[in-house]
């Protein structure tokens, strides 16, 4: 228990220390969340380039409102918060204006030969990445956000400025495209 409570007496003083402007603290800080960060970016992204930008924007947004913000909070949420709303951001620079509420596309036939019984876990996480891939942006998004980040759909519908009723269709939809990219 004293090492729990040890580490958020020493986290609590590195953010301490960046809101006061350190510039030591603030490397740590970066190295500490940037790595997380940066996955939740490029899952929305599908760029790394793009992510990395995110990143270099999100960490200056977050070190510029240290200041104001209340410490108590969660700074790793606050944080994923950000990310998350600059990814999506630039989705929507990408794409002119992000289009959430479209129907599907049509489908394809698209069956992976090269699956077999005895795939590796590797393999079926990298199987399952390149699937995702290929879901068009409104399922990936959701998808990433619930699956992984543990977005609930009011949360979802917030950060794309959608109904929750849309995120729930989204992810139902994009869990069946899902399945059917990968043969399953």
């Amino acid at each position: 228990m004293e090492t729990t409570t040890e580490h958020r007496i020493v986290h609590q003083e590195l953010l301490e220390a960046c809101k006061r402007g350190d510039p030591q603290a603030q490397m740590k800080l970066y190295k500490l969340y940037y790595k997380p960060m940066y996955h939740v970016s490029l899952r929305i992204l599908s760029d790394p380039m793009e992510a990395e930008d995110v990143m270099q924007e999100a960490f200056l947004v977050a070190f510029r409102a240290m200041t104001k913000i209340d410490l108590s909070i969660s700074f790793g949420g606050w944080l994923k918060r950000i990310v998350i709303n600059r990814s999506v951001d630039a989705l929507r620079k990408r794409k002119g204006v992000l289009e959430l509420t479209t129907d599907i596309p049509e489908e394809t036939d698209y069956q992976d030969e090269s699956i077999e019984k005895t795939e590796t876990t590797e393999e079926k996480v990298g199987m399952i990445k390149r699937a995702m891939q290929r879901l068009p942006e409104k399922y990936r998004l959701v998808l990433s956000l619930n699956l992984f980040e543990g977005y609930d759909h009011e949360e979802i519908g917030q950060i794309l400025g959608i109904p929750a009723s849309t995120s729930r269709a989204h992810l139902s939809r994009g869990k069946q495209k899902l399945l059917q990219l990968i043969g399953r």
